[in-house]
């Protein structure tokens, strides 16, 4: 497998960089999170305006038709300057999903929306450890009647649609795209330790809805979700790149800086070592996610996939965490202070660390698949 990039994926990774880098700059960045309820609606009109929001959306329906190694490009770098957008949640999850169902009036509808930025998307993705959804779905007449709770969904308090899953009454599971002004549907916004991102607890009280926004139940679904979890990890690893990407410059550039006995503390063989480890575990995993990304572009099997994406999330993820952590500790006394910026990549690092399934369930996933794999191949 060739991991090398194009030049059109250089050239994606150069304008993207770019443009973040003027637009997302750290101070930028401090500004929107502090305010209430803090979202970059100005970014996000110029993330629109470059196509990103229909990166890997069909070109029928207004995307540009690209793949995940391009989509794991873009969350690269805005992972590296902690972009506050809802681009994670509408593109690597909602998009995901609708055009795994695109040739539904509704979907192709929804894509569409979607892919020029006109409206924002979140996908309530159920917890991997729940075996069934609190959330229910019952018979309206032709249509259907949604009640129950969603916590802690994505950008849920800055989309106009929603992604919702229920339980039907014969025990199934349906998807419901419901838009946020529907009669019933509230939208609270939960605080979280990761400031640039906005999260909510959706709440349904007896929402009508028409038959046509059930737009999948049953097995149906429960792959789709399988499926769209994947593809989702391996975009969040792609960030966790960037934001260890970007724990890493500040450290080269702060230690490159800082003096001791006149000299900088970057000469220094303990924080080369330091620095090399941090560059180590960044390029391991840029690898991971970079081959998991070329694979999910090939279709693969679900249980490669699920192992692809496993690896990537689970590299990226302790990249992230230890490179954030050792930026802390290079930045010395003021590491530990607001004014410097570790802490922000600290933060979204945790809070990834958790935010599709924590690192022990995609690794007890893998090691599940792989001893039943072992068993059934020697009985």
């Amino acid at each position: 497998m060739d991991l090398n990039l194009t030049e059109e994926q250089r050239l994606i990774v150069d304008s993207a960089a770019e443009f973040l880098a003027a637009h997302s700059a750290s101070e930028r960045v401090r500004d929107v999170s502090a305010q209430s309820g803090g979202w970059d609606e100005a970014l996000w009109q110029g993330l629109a305006e470059l196509g990103w929001c229909g990166i890997h959306s069909p070109e029928a329906q207004g995307g540009l038709g690209l793949g995940l190694v391009e989509l794991a490009l873009l969350q690269e770098q805005l992972g590296r300057r902690l972009a506050c957008v809802p681009y994670f949640d509408g593109v690597a999850l909602a998009a995901t999903a609708l055009r795994a169902l695109a040739g539904q009036p509704e979907v192709d509808a929804a894509l569409q929306a979607l892919a020029s930025g006109e409206q924002r998307f979140a996908l309530a993705l159920p917890a991997p450890d729940t075996p069934t959804l609190t959330a229910q779905a019952a018979h309206n007449g032709d249509g259907w009647l949604l009640q129950g709770q969603w916590p802690q969904v994505g950008s849920a308090p800055v989309t106009q649609q929603l992604l919702l899953p229920a339980l039907q009454s014969d025990g199934a599971w349906g998807l419901f795209l419901v838009p946020t002004d529907a009669p019933g549907l509230a939208v609270t916004t939960q605080p979280a330790v990761d400031a640039t991102r906005l999260h909510g607890q959706v709440t349904a009280q007896q929402v009508a809805l028409d038959a046509t926004q059930r737009i999948a139940h049953g097995p149906v679904l429960q792959a789709l979700l399988t499926h769209t979890r994947c593809i989702a990890a391996i975009a969040l690893a792609a960030e966790q790149v960037g934001v260890a990407q970007q724990a890493l410059d500040l450290s080269l550039a702060y230690t490159l800086e800082r003096q001791q006995f006149e000299k900088p503390v970057a000469s220094f063989q303990a924080v080369k070592h330091r620095i090399g480890q941090m560059l180590v575990a960044l390029e391991t995993a840029r690898s991971a996610v970079y081959g998991a990304a070329c694979l999910a572009d090939t279709d693969p099997a679900a249980d490669v996939l699920l192992r692809a994406a496993a690896q990537a999330v689970c590299e990226a993820t302790e990249a992230a965490l230890y490179c954030t952590r050792e930026a802390i500790q290079l930045h010395g006394g003021v590491g530990f202070t607001w004014e410097y910026d570790p802490h922000l990549y600290f933060r979204r690092a945790q809070a990834s660390s958790q935010r599709l399934a924590p690192l022990r369930w995609w690794r007890e996933l893998v090691a599940r698949q792989l001893l039943d794999d072992g068993i059934t191949n020697n009985s």
